[in-house]
């Protein structure tokens, strides 16, 4: 599933911390609730894997994450 597909569906503090921590790894409720609305779908334009301590996303999801912050239309992705 596409990120643009995800974002909206996921809840509007999940989307929150996805901005306030852009490029961060992701704690587990944010997987979770990723994971939930995708039916478990780790699309490599967005999702980057794991690192050494937890998942995170690609620099493309981080880039489009970071339009969205700025209030710029992000990429189609």
């Amino acid at each position: 599933m596409k990120m643009t597909t995800w974002w909206p569906l996921v809840g509007a503090e999940t989307r929150a911390w996805l901005i306030e921590h852009n490029g961060e790894t992701l704690p587990p409720p944010v997987v979770t609730e990723i994971m939930a609305v995708t039916g478990g779908s780790t699309d490599p334009e967005w999702w980057a894997g794991e690192s050494a301590d937890r998942p995170r996303l690609t620099d493309g999801a981080v880039d489009w994450i970071e339009a969205v912050a700025n209030g710029e239309e992000p990429p189609v992705g």
